[in-house]
Parts: C-alpha cells; sequence; structure tokens
C-alpha cells in the first residue's frame, strides 16, 4: 500500500493552530469523517481509547496515532503540521509538531501494521521530516508526504 492509497489532500493539513493532544485528535477526527461513515465523535473516542493504552509520539517532534474502525470503510490517513508544537507525552518528553494519523478497518490487521511500519520508515527519514515541517501550504505538505 502506497500514501497516496490512504491520504488525500483534504487530509492533508499544514501549520495547524493546536493547543493540546486532545485537541490534535479532535482535527483528525473531524477530517477523517467526512471520509468515512464514522462520526468525528466515534473516531475520537477510537483515537482516545488507543491513547490510553500509550502515547503513539514516538519521539523526535513525531507522532502516529492510529485505530481500528468498521470494516465498511477504507483505510483513511490524516496528516498535520502544527503551527506550534504541543504536548503529546511522547516517548522523549519532547512536543510534536509532526503527525500522521492511520485509521484502518478490524480486518485488515496486517495491513494495519505495514502501513504503520511503511510511515514509520518515512519519518524516520530526518530530510523527509525537515521538508514536512517546512511546507508551506497543504498542498505542499501533501506533495512531499506521496513522494518520500
Amino acid at each position: 500500500m502506497e500514501v497516496a492509497d490512504i491520504l488525500s489532500r483534504d487530509c492533508t493539513r499544514s501549520a495547524v493552530p493546536c493547543t493540546s493532544k486532545k485537541r490534535a485528535l479532535e482535527i483528525i477526527s473531524e477530517l477523517a469523517a467526512q471520509h468515512l461513515n464514522i462520526s468525528s465523535q466515534q473516531l475520537f473516542d477510537c483515537l482516545l481509547a488507543r491513547e490510553k493504552m500509550g502515547s503513539t509520539g514516538i519521539g523526535n517532534g513525531i507522532a502516529i496515532p492510529h485505530g481500528r474502525i468498521s470494516d465498511d470503510n477504507k483505510a483513511t490517513a490524516v496528516l498535520l503540521t502544527f503551527a506550534e508544537p504541543v504536548e503529546f507525552d511522547a516517548i522523549d518528553n519532547q512536543p510534536v509538531g509532526l503527525v500522521f494519523a492511520l485509521l484502518v478497518p478490524e480486518q485488515e490487521c496486517k495491513q494495519h501494521l505495514k502501513t504503520l511500519s511503511l510511515i514509520a520508515e518515512k519519518l524516520s527519514n530526518k530530510q523527509v521530516c525537515k521538508q514536512l515541517r517546512q511546507a508551506g501550504s497543504d498542498d505542499e505538505l501533501y506533495q512531499i508526504m506521496i513522494s518520500a
């Protein structure tokens, strides 16, 4: 699966004003709900439940929130950069400014793990992360991510 298969331009936002982890999860839920047969509140609850198991802040200012959704939906991603980094309870205790969220149908567990691995690999590239953080528009952010 390629990033372009799950990430759309309208689920990509650059320099989003955000003040908390909770608000970040709300923004993700609102954007993803436009593509799924699930309410933004249900998506928020799903993401929040996963965060309660342990933060998805993977360090270096990056978080990869994720959750499982009903099987009548397709895998969907949301990519955000924040205007200012926010506290995210990351493993390195650093604030997060780059978020790639992934919502995957229950029955696609193996694909979910492969996709998470692909995203983590892309975001481990410091040059890619630098370009993503410097993106001046939603479209530029989208283009960088799908071509990385």
